[in-house]
């Protein structure tokens, strides 16, 4: 009758093989190590590291002067006005925010080259379409702004009502 042969697998040790691939490290990645060892050189040249250390020491301190900020009444105010503002410019269509924008070299590079212009000058350029129109836009804007300016302050009337 036929014996079987034992099959003896040695055990796999783990960090065996991780040390020897560390070991192996240096030859392999030979460039790699040095131009990170530069790179570490230049940071610690600069100061970044002691830098660090600093920040880890006080993280704690760090933490509460960056909760107590972020706390303050100006910083909310800051936090809601930037929303604002981009709710408002994503609201916007872009080829009127380009005219608007467009608009301004030309009007300062004319208003520098031209001479104070007379009353009736002026008077003169209200015959202008795109004066008018202009003049229609700001009249808008003027007109929107008073009314939401009447409606914020009732919204702060009602706040200060409720507290």
């Amino acid at each position: 009758m036929a014996q079987p042969i034992p099959l003896e697998i040695p055990a796999r040790d783990p960090r065996q093989e991780l040390i020897c691939r560390l070991q192996n490290a240096p030859a392999e990645h030979a460039e790699a190590l040095l131009a990170a060892y530069e790179v570490l050189q230049g940071l610690h040249d600069r100061g970044v590291f002691d830098l660090m250390r600093g920040t880890l020491g006080a993280s704690d301190k760090i933490i509460e002067e960056t909760v107590q900020f972020a706390n303050s009444p100006e910083s909310i105010r800051a936090f809601r006005n930037t929303m604002i503002f981009f709710k408002t410019i994503g609201a916007m269509d872009p080829e009127l925010l380009n005219a608007f924008f467009g608009a301004i070299p030309g009007a300062l590079a004319e208003a520098k080259e031209t001479p104070q212009p007379g009353l009736w000058t002026l008077l003169n350029k209200f015959r202008s379409k795109h004066l008018r129109r202009g003049l229609a836009m700001v009249n808008a804007f003027l007109e929107g702004f008073g009314k939401n300016l009447n409606s914020a302050k009732q919204r702060g009337a009602d706040h200060e009502n409720i507290k």
